[in-house]
């Protein structure tokens, strides 16, 4: 399983406590105000504003906070300028790793993510470094125990989906096609199925997989680079095996 996977298992399992949801909200809002911003604040005619709203709502985001952050990307509020900035290069024993975010001061950005690169054994690239190694697809995540197996693979695949992923000892991961994700998300909800979530992401062509020590290693760099207030996503190429996460209390 992907460095995505593993991540995204690991940050699920944290829960969400007060500073972690604050976090969150704060993504979620910058997502929102970007989108907005890039296509306008209808959401019936602009994909990513839809999708960012639904993440928000999935993660209780009041109402008001959304519609604040649609009406600043619009212009209807002042806000601030957020720049989106992507990322790249290497963490330790060669793992490839994508950082997408969202700033108001593209130089304190560059300069810390460079600095949390350096200090956990990595080092940041040049734009096109590693990006070629990740591909954009739907993710669509499901509990386990949610839902029948064979209910699911049998009417993912019927409305479009890639593949299935069952690997996680958790949870399903759909893949889609970026302009099927609507699609295959909107079919599960109508045959109630519930989502964890439902988004774009990078999904790495081929892992590295890493021993415990190494695990450690590379999940220092992961942790700091998602604390950081600019961050919005980070991806990665390693696997961790199930008996390592375990042992590693992850």
């Amino acid at each position: 399983m992907s460095g995505h996977s593993k991540w995204s298992t690991i940050k699920r399992k944290k829960g969400k406590a007060d500073q972690e949801r604050g976090r969150l909200f704060s993504k979620l809002i910058r997502e929102i105000t970007i989108a907005a911003r890039q296509g306008g604040g209808d959401i019936n005619s602009n994909a990513r504003l839809r999708a960012a709203v639904q993440a928000a709502k999935g993660n209780n985001m009041p109402a008001d906070n959304i519609e604040r952050a649609i009406r600043k990307g619009t212009g209807e509020l002042p806000g601030v300028a957020y720049d989106e900035i992507s990322y790249e290069g290497y963490g330790p024993h060669g793992i490839a790793i994508l950082v997408e975010t969202v700033t108001d001061n593209r130089n304190r950005t560059t300069s810390e993510i460079r600095h949390i690169f350096s200090k956990h054994g990595g080092n940041l690239g040049e734009i096109g470094c590693v990006s070629w190694m990740f591909d954009l697809k739907g993710l669509i995540t499901v509990e386990k125990n949610s839902v029948d197996e064979d209910k699911l693979i049998s009417l993912a695949l019927d409305v479009g989906a890639d593949d299935i992923n069952d690997e996680a000892p958790e949870y399903f991961e759909i893949t889609t096609e970026p302009s099927k994700l609507e699609q295959v998300r909107d079919s599960l909800k109508n045959a109630d199925i519930p989502l964890v979530g439902a988004e774009l992401s990078r999904i790495a062509q081929s892992a590295i997989t890493l021993g415990e020590k190494e695990s450690e290693q590379i999940l220092r760099l992961m942790e700091a680079l998602e604390e950081h207030d600019d961050v919005q996503k980070v991806f990665a190429n390693f696997d961790i095996p199930n008996e390592i996460m375990a042992k590693l209390g992850k």
